[in-house]
C-alpha cells in the first residue's frame, strides 16, 4: 500500500523522543518497523528553528545535525515554520486576592500544524498516495484527516507519541500505533553518518 509518512516533529520530540531520551531517531525506521505492510514512498517532517538559548549554547547546533541526518533518508521533505515571541500578561504565582498579574515572554512554535494539514490534502488530493500515517497526536489536525478519508477515500493511520492518545484522532483514523521504549531504541540513527559534505555524528550529549 503506497503510503506517505507526515510527521509533527515537535509533537514527536516531547512526546516520545525526549520522553524516553532516546532523540537520534530514524522517523522512517520507526514507522516501518510499526507498520510492516506499508510501503513508505515518501516522508514528510514538519518543525520550527529553536531559537537561541543561553542556558543551552548547543541547541540549534543540535537541531542542525538532526536535519542533517534527516536529510539522508530517502524520499525526506522537511519544512521548517518559526518561532514566535509575545509577552503575555499571567496571573503571578502563588495567586493573591486582588490578582497580581507580570508581563511574560512566551515562545510559540508557529506554522507545523498547517504546513502538514496543506501537504497532507495535497497529497490525496493529487492521488500520492494511498494511505496517509501521520506522526502526531495533534487533535487541531482532526478536520483534514477527516476529508481526505471521506472526500478522498484514502486510509489515515496514527503513530501516537505520547502517553495517551487523542480519542478525538483515534475515533476517526482507520488504525493507530503507538511509540514505546523498545521500537524507539531499534530506530535510532547510528552514531555516524555520511552526506554530500562528508562524516558527522550524533550529538554527544544525546
Amino acid at each position: 500500500m503506497k503510503t506517505i509518512l507526515y510527521i509533527d516533529g515537535f509533537n514527536f520530540y516531547y512526546g516520545a523522543a525526549r520522553r524516553f531520551n532516546l532523540r537520534w531517531v530514524n522517523p522512517l525506521q520507526l514507522a516501518q518497523l510499526l507498520l510492516p505492510d506499508c510501503e513508505f514512498t515518501a516522508v514528510r517532517y514538519f518543525s520550527a528553528i529553536v531559537k537561541a538559548d543561553p542556558s543551552d549554547p548547543s541547541k540549534i547546533s543540535r537541531q542542525h545535525t538532526y536535519l542533517r541526518a534527516l536529510r539522508t533518508l530517502p524520499g525526506i521533505d522537511i519544512q521548517m515554520g518559526a518561532f514566535l515571541q509575545s509577552v503575555k500578561s499571567m496571573p503571578k504565582h502563588p495567586l493573591t486576592d486582588p490578582v497580581e498579574r507580570v508581563d511574560v515572554l512566551k515562545t510559540e512554535e508557529k506554522g507545523s500544524d498547517v504546513n502538514l494539514a496543506t501537504a497532507l490534502l495535497l497529497d490525496a488530493f493529487d492521488n500520492a498516495m494511498d494511505c496517509a500515517v501521520l506522526m502526531t497526536n495533534d487533535s487541531d489536525l482532526a478536520g483534514p484527516i477527516r476529508v481526505v478519508r471521506s472526500r478522498f477515500g484514502k486510509k489515515v493511520g496514527l503513530i501516537n507519541p505520547q502517553k495517551r492518545p487523542s480519542r478525538v484522532l483515534s475515533g476517526i483514523s482507520d488504525f493507530t500505533r503507538q511509540v514505546r521504549r523498545g521500537v524507539l531504541e531499534a530506530s535510532q540513527f547510528p552514531d555516524q553518518l555520511e552526506d554530500a559534505e562528508g562524516a558527522f555524528h550524533k550529538p554527544a550529549i544525546w
